[in-house]
């Protein structure tokens, strides 16, 4: 009778995006549905936009259990758990429906679990799509990335495929990256048609090269201590309902890329760059010795694991 008498389990949920981006909607839709499936047991509060922890200080709050959920972006999370570096390895997986598969497979949610020891607990996986190229230039061929500076995610991987194709990758927060692009601190981009859209991107970057060249996706963590000190019943209606916002989730991220990929080709901003298939691989030919440089830290398996969800090899 106690357990019962007891203060609702609350879970503050922060994010550092609006609340109109699938991340956004996701994490009200998650409110929503616990609200109506465990009122009295479960809050969810939700804190958008950095408006409670900002982006460089998100993960010490998650550890200290001042917040007890995230959604950060994979590359975060590779000095926590560095197999998650697949993730980041270019040209891996052909197609979103293939980075979809290989979410579902025992090797991927492993991948969930392999920050426990850390403090971390992964939850599901929120895509946000494949990410293109920008640039103040035409990118055709991998030589036309020569001497350019990308903006990256901190990721010693991403840093490593720019060098394979002889340019230079700069990290740079999110929020910075429109004024760099804009000021010439960096020439270029990676970005999913849905950041290049929300940044405005497009309108300081003449070319976008369709290179669905690697994966930007999150990952929906806690806090290891909290999420296991729950009562069992709880946490198994949690994970129903988690299952069920992922799915919203990753339909939204998919329909809101090709929406955003239309309006920016509408607008005029920016020409678009197909890539044959040759061309594409040799962008991947280019990029491929990365692949090797990071096996050991990764794992050959995975990345083995990893391919065979393509469909053509």
């Amino acid at each position: 009778m106690a357990a019962k008498a007891a203060e609702p389990i609350v879970i503050k949920f922060a994010h550092v995006v609006a609340d109109d981006t699938p991340k956004g909607k996701g994490a009200l839709l998650f409110q929503k549905l616990v609200r109506q499936r465990l009122a009295g047991q479960v809050d969810v509060e939700v804190y958008p936009n950095s408006t409670l922890v900002g982006d460089a200080d998100e993960m010490q709050a998650l550890l200290d259990n001042k917040v007890q959920m995230l959604a950060p972006s994979l590359s975060k999370l590779i000095e926590y758990s560095p197999k998650l570096e697949v993730f980041d390895l270019p040209f891996l997986f052909d197609d979103d429906a293939a980075v979809a598969r290989f979410q579902k497979r025992e090797a991927s949610r492993e991948l969930l679990r392999s920050m426990a020891g850390r403090g971390i607990y992964g939850l599901a996986y929120w895509n946000n799509g494949l990410k293109q190229m920008t640039a103040n230039q035409p990118l055709r061929n991998p030589a036309d990335a020569a001497g350019l500076a990308f903006r990256i995610q901190p990721s010693p991987v991403l840093e490593a495929q720019f060098a394979a194709v002889d340019a230079k990758a700069v990290r740079l927060p999110f929020a910075k990256v429109y004024e760099s692009l804009k000021g010439g601190v960096v020439q270029g981009a990676e970005n999913p048609w849905s950041n290049i859209l929300s940044q405005n991107m497009h309108s300081v970057q003449p070319y976008i090269t369709e290179t669905n060249h690697g994966v930007l996706d999150y990952m929906l963590i806690t806090n290891n201590e909290f999420w296991l000190s729950m009562p069992f019943a709880v946490r198994s209606e949690l994970e129903g309902i988690i299952l069920e916002v992922t799915q919203a989730v990753n339909r939204e991220a998919a329909a809101v890329n090709r929406r955003d990929r239309d309006r920016i080709l509408a607008s005029g901003s920016s020409q678009l760059i197909t890539l044959t298939p040759e061309e594409r691989q040799a962008w991947r030919e280019q990029m491929l010795p990365v692949w090797k440089t990071y096996e050991a830290e990764i794992g050959a398996d995975l990345i083995r694991a990893a391919m065979t969800v393509n469909r053509r090899r």
